[in-house]
């Protein structure tokens, strides 16, 4: 019993996984139109994450504010700026600061 209902969680979790890219392309999609059904979408994303226990990619988790849950657009409710060896993302909805390292390339 207990190799079933490990094959059964597996098979969840790829359902959740599936589901959540698929509500982060509505919401991006929907963005233009309705700011609030996209942030409802991300919200629901959130929600199957984590009752599926499932980590949400790193580059959808940083398309999206922690702090008021709206999807992240550049130009049109964020704004991004590059400092040093930093990328820094503000939500103009809330104003949260996100701020994310990268590697500048490296000349060898």
């Amino acid at each position: 019993m207990a190799r079933s209902r490990r094959k059964n969680k597996a098979v969840a979790r790829n359902i959740a996984q599936e589901r959540i890219e698929y509500l982060f392309n509505l919401a991006k999609s929907e963005f233009s139109e309705n700011s609030e059904k996209s942030k409802r979408y991300v919200a629901l994303a959130r929600k199957i994450g984590m009752r599926h226990r499932i980590s949400i990619p790193p580059e959808l988790k940083r398309s999206f504010c922690k702090n008021c849950g709206s999807l992240l657009v550049p130009g049109n409710n964020s704004r991004v700026r590059l400092k040093d060896e930093t990328i820094i993302m503000t939500c103009l909805t809330c104003g949260n600061i996100k701020r994310y390292p990268f590697d500048k390339e490296k000349n060898e």
